[in-house]
């Protein structure tokens, strides 16, 4: 069972050491992938999370008027190694009392089985989506703000076969990202009548994908599914395909959506299209808004997920009255779900009012937070197409 609502003992006595100074500043550790293949992500991401701890501080209301820091670490999303070093350096160093991350899946996984647990640490990442993650045993330490990959394969194989599409090849970076989103993927298509032809690895950062590419081309198919990293191998992938004219049709998951795509692609890759976590409630818009007043770009995937990941630990403290993790994370699903008064982007100094005062508060947020059974987000996406070599919203499923 993954939610354990009580740390054990020896968590919290670690916890509790580690969190002493109850009248310090909070700070929360900010830990994505800004080297590696999805960096170009992770600037709009950091942004998101670090605009919450603005808006909390000033709204001056967190247990009694604290200030919020924020103490940033490069867990590179695909170094396991750099990832629990980071996670050791943020914790035993730093001092945090919560982190936003990792950004990638086996960092994530790294990070909380090797450092987080052990220390009795609150993680909440906007962006890890391996279905593995929804059984990994986490003292009910560990949360997300994104989907399972579980749900993604079910939502692109609804895609593929609305747009007509039944007979593909999968293409997927051999990680746990990677294979946990192509088999969820794989199962759904086949459940719904598609065929999928061929389904192989690839590994990043490799000079020449031609001989990936002429196995999936010899499979044959009507689309490459590229469930990669736009700043490493699916765009190396997508480029062999290209110029050898193996596929001119590509399904972008999450990994692969972002600026870098069409920079990289232009119009080369019209007519292609994909999905990313994300809706079109009052929350987006209002944090697109927010985000652009700020100088940087909220529709970049995974933005909007990590200001509510940071938003979801502050307004947990609030509602346990301490920054220390193994009494806040009890609290991390009740500030995030019915009932109680709905919070949006902007209103994090309200929802800490009316905490303090005793009442409920449904946080809804930026990506129209639920966080359902494992204390991870039930799942909507925004459909994308690339239409004059831009990205263009098709719908929202």
């Amino acid at each position: 069972m993954k939610k354990i609502l009580l740390a054990s003992a020896a968590t919290l006595a670690l916890a509790g050491a580690a969190h002493a100074d109850a009248h310090g500043p909070v700070t929360l550790g900010i830990s994505l992938g800004f080297t590696g293949p999805l960096e170009s992500l992770a600037p709009p991401m950091a942004a998101g999370a670090e605009m919450a701890m603005a808006e909390v501080t000033a709204s001056g209301q967190l247990l009694g008027g604290k200030a919020i820091t924020s103490v940033r670490g490069d867990s590179t999303c695909i170094d396991a190694s750099a990832a629990v070093a980071v996670a050791e350096r943020l914790i035993t160093s730093d001092g945090v009392d919560g982190i936003v991350g990792a950004m990638c899946s086996g960092a994530t996984t790294a990070m909380l089985t090797n450092v987080a647990v052990p220390n009795g640490m609150v993680m909440i990442s906007p962006s890890a989506t391996s279905p593995a993650l929804s059984t990994v045993e986490d003292n009910g330490l560990f949360f997300r703000t994104a989907p399972s990959d579980a749900r993604q394969g079910v939502v692109m194989a609804e895609i593929l076969m609305d747009r007509g599409i039944d007979n593909v090849a999968v293409t997927y970076t051999n990680n746990d990202y990677g294979l946990g989103l192509a088999n969820s993927f794989a199962e759904a298509f086949a459940a719904a009548g598609g065929t999928v032809t061929l389904v192989a690895a690839h590994e990043d950062e490799r000079a020449d994908y031609s001989a990936e590419v002429g196995a999936l081309a010899s499979a044959g198919g009507d689309a490459l599914v590229v469930a990669g990293y736009v700043d490493s191998g699916g765009s190396g992938i997508i480029r062999a395909a290209l110029d050898t004219g193996a596929f001119d049709t590509f399904v972008f998951p999450d990994g692969m959506v972002g600026q870098a795509l069409v920079d990289n692609f232009g119009t080369e890759i019209n007519g292609s299209f994909g999905q990313f976590p994300g809706t079109d409630s009052d929350g987006a818009e209002i944090y697109h808004n927010m985000a652009s007043s700020a100088g940087f770009d909220g529709t970049s995937a995974f933005s909007k997920e990590a200001y509510d990941a940071a938003a979801l630990i502050m307004l947990a403290m609030q509602a346990a009255g301490s920054t220390v993790p193994a009494d806040y994370a009890q609290h991390v699903m009740n500030v995030a779900n019915a009932p109680g008064e709905q919070i949006l982007p902007g209103q994090l100094g309200r929802a800490l009012e009316l905490i303090a005062a005793g009442q409920d508060i449904d946080y809804v947020g930026a990506s129209a937070v639920e966080l359902v059974g494992p204390g991870e987000s039930g799942g909507a996406y925004r459909e994308i197409e690339i239409q004059n070599g831009e990205i263009v919203t098709a719908r929202f499923r």
